[in-house]
């Protein structure tokens, strides 16, 4: 039975069942119960059954209660560490990425066409502040993110799921020309360390009831990572790599007079990547203004 609901719970990332989160939600409990059910009989195979963070979760390698966490806690967080799994894929394969531009930051800007993600955009620079730094104000901080970053509106933690896993709520802010308009996200954000790398990931989840937001489109993180890398032989550098895919949705108010509901394709590619030089540029600004 196990097996079986790991199986099922591995595929409800798919794309074609994200909206239906009954489905997923009962195969997390079904998870959540035997797992418990192994922890209370104290299986001995219990580490070679069940992945690395549901260890955690049960208390395996921590003091964390099980009871902390409901069906739909261990869904968010399950969404979040397969995020987290693809997330390393993709970083661990030999993709041919095609070079996009070079920002003024020193970021280079490339993108793959991946199964599963249409095209996906990655950012990579090294920046002169440690790990520990970016980590907290990317993650802890994440709600004073439209202190320095005029293109978020809005940034709100709807739930922290212990230590690694959050439920937000972002909005854009008007762009100029709103030229594709604003959007907002409903995403889990989840953190995941492998040895001296920090992994901040994000993907869209579904939260019951949130409203559509007045004058928003509902747009999707298909996948979100930030890979926190202390430089070789210098750890007051970062190496940082961020890889990107989002679904913007369509709009009924396009400009240009195109076809209702159609955002094309050459719109799309300038605004993600230069989001990605945007929200680098204005990490730099805040990180040497607030200098220690």
């Amino acid at each position: 039975m196990l097996r079986a609901t790991v199986k099922l719970c591995c595929g409800i990332a798919h794309d074609h069942l994200r909206r239906l989160p009954g489905l997923k939600i009962t195969a997390v409990a079904a998870i959540q119960k035997d797992v418990r059910g192994l922890a209370v009989r104290g299986s001995r195979r219990l580490h070679s059954k069940i992945p690395h963070y549901i260890q955690r979760l049960m208390g395996k390698e921590t003091d964390v209660s099980p009871s902390q966490f409901s069906s739909v806690d261990l869904f968010y967080i399950t969404q979040g560490e397969t995020a987290l799994q693809r997330a390393l894929s993709i970083l661990q394969q030999h993709t041919s990425w095609q070079a996009e531009t070079m920002l003024d930051a020193g970021a280079a800007v490339s993108s793959a066409a991946l199964p599963g993600l249409g095209k996906v955009f990655r950012a990579e620079v090294v920046l002169a502040v440690p790990v520990a730094r970016l980590h907290r104000e990317l993650f802890e901080r994440i709600e004073q993110m439209p202190q320095w970053n005029p293109t978020l509106g809005q940034v709100k933690v709807l739930q922290r799921i212990g230590t690694d896993t959050l439920v937000t709520h972002e909005v854009t802010a008007p762009s100029p020309g709103n030229l594709v308009g604003q959007r907002d996200f409903v995403s889990v954000r989840h953190r995941g360390r492998r040895e001296t790398a920090v992994y901040l990931v994000g993907t869209a989840t579904h939260v019951e009831p949130l409203p559509l937001q007045e004058g928003c489109i509902r747009a999707e993180s298909r996948l979100s990572c930030i890979v926190l890398q202390p430089l070789a032989g210098d750890p007051g550098r970062t190496r940082f790599t961020w890889l990107l895919s989002m679904d913007l949705k369509a709009s009924a108010a396009v400009v240009f007079s195109l076809p209702k509901g159609w955002i094309p394709t050459s719109i799309i590619n300038r605004v993600l990547p230069q989001s990605q030089a945007d929200f680098i540029k204005h990490l730099c600004r805040h990180l040497s203004a607030t200098a220690c």
